[in-house]
């Protein structure tokens, strides 16, 4: 796997880049050709929080993760243990979405016993009325929800407004 380290507020050492590279290197056994794969590591500080972001983009999807700790060296085993454990347990469910995905991905290796299949336990309708992101926040801190669904007032797209990590708000607007 090809690997791009990069910084934002930190400085990134070559023996912070040889562990990433150390930690990341055994998941090349899910990837039948890794070198032909990039992955996106990025390294941020905020206090005394450090956050690793790791994008490994392949031809049929994407695997992302993210981990935050005091000690950087903890956050990069979380998140190298994450994605391996996100690989496991969706390897069925690559199978069944994408025929092609599997083939690109060396998913033989022993079953190990997993939670319960997620599957939908519940429908709702809903009817979204126009209104503006002020409005669709209000709306949504007043159910306690982390995300809320609404159409835009001023394009009559329908929007996905959600609560994000940092307590700051995303939108994402459909076409």
């Amino acid at each position: 796997m090809k690997y791009n380290i990069r910084g934002d507020k930190i400085l990134v050492t070559d023996s912070i880049k040889e562990y990433i590279i150390e930690k990341l290197n055994k998941l090349n056994k899910y990837f039948e050709k890794p070198e032909e794969i990039s992955s996106n590591v990025l390294i941020k500080v905020k206090g005394y929080e450090q956050t690793i972001e790791v994008t490994i983009p392949t031809s049929n999807f994407t695997i992302r993760n993210e981990e935050s700790a005091e000690d950087l060296y903890a956050a990069i085993d979380k998140v190298a243990d994450k994605i391996e454990r996100q690989i496991r347990k969706n390897k069925t469910k690559i199978n069944k979405i994408e025929k092609n995905a599997a083939k690109k991905m060396n998913l033989v290796f022993e079953d190990i016993p997993s939670e319960e299949e997620s599957k939908v336990v519940r429908r709702k309708e809903l009817n979204t009325k126009p209104m503006d992101e002020e409005e669709a926040i209000l709306q949504m801190e007043m159910l306690g929800h982390d995300f809320f669904i609404y159409k835009d007032r001023d394009t009559n797209c329908v929007c996905i407004l959600y609560k994000r990590k940092d307590n700051n708000y995303g939108l994402i607007e459909t076409k």
